[in-house]
């Protein structure tokens, strides 16, 4: 599926023509460059390679300035492979933000906040434990194995560990407005990760 790579800047508000106030995140939205054409008689599939956002040669490893130079671009500090661009591209050429011109919806993939090692209370929403009467059984997991058969704790079982940090695709964001001499777009909602964290746009599956 087609996608380019792009930056959260935050989140804002605007006005529709109806006069509804609509909550956005702004993402700026590539230029992305193409630095690798996998083709099926060379790797066994198809795909383009972009790369997102330069940086300098001196944080570059030998190997990563050689697959750059190949393609004739300055070493990008991101890459992503994505299949099925209807456009025959070639190495050094610029994909922007007017790719999404014509997408009305959008799926967003981004990496959520860490929340560190937390309890199941946080981390799964059971409850607390009484609080008066002597109890001293206030925020535990409560049991977690079995009495007798089979004298064990069941794979799955929702205990304490780490909370937060993990790939999360948005599906159907609305695309409010896009802004090609910026290289910026705004999505109608939310939109996971922390501001400048790496987000993937890709064409809504399910619009």
């Amino acid at each position: 599926m087609p996608g380019l790579l792009g930056k959260k800047i935050g989140m804002t508000s605007v006005f529709s023509a109806e006069g509804k106030n609509l909550p956005c995140t702004v993402i700026e939205v590539g230029p992305c460059v193409v630095t690798q054409i996998k083709t099926l008689e060379k790797d066994g599939y198809e795909a383009v390679q972009l790369g997102f956002q330069e940086k300098k040669e001196k944080h570059t490893t030998q190997p990563e300035m050689g697959h750059f130079k190949k393609a004739g671009v300055a070493p990008q500090r991101h890459l992503a492979e994505f299949k099925n661009f209807e456009t025959e591209y070639k190495l050094g050429d610029v994909i922007t933000v007017d790719f999404l011109e014509d997408a009305g919806f959008v799926d967003v993939v981004g990496t959520s906040k860490g929340k560190g090692f937390q309890g199941a209370i946080k981390r799964h929403g059971q409850h607390t434990g009484p609080k008066t009467h002597g109890s001293k059984y206030h925020r535990h997991a409560g049991s977690n194995g079995m009495a007798s058969d089979p004298s064990k704790v069941m794979k799955g079982k929702k205990m304490p560990g780490q909370m937060g940090h993990v790939q999360i695709t948005i599906q159907n964001l609305e695309v409010v407005k896009i802004d090609a001499e910026n290289n910026v777009i705004l999505v109608k909602g939310s939109v996971p990760g922390p501001k400048k964290s790496l987000v993937t746009l890709k064409a809504a599956v399910k619009a």
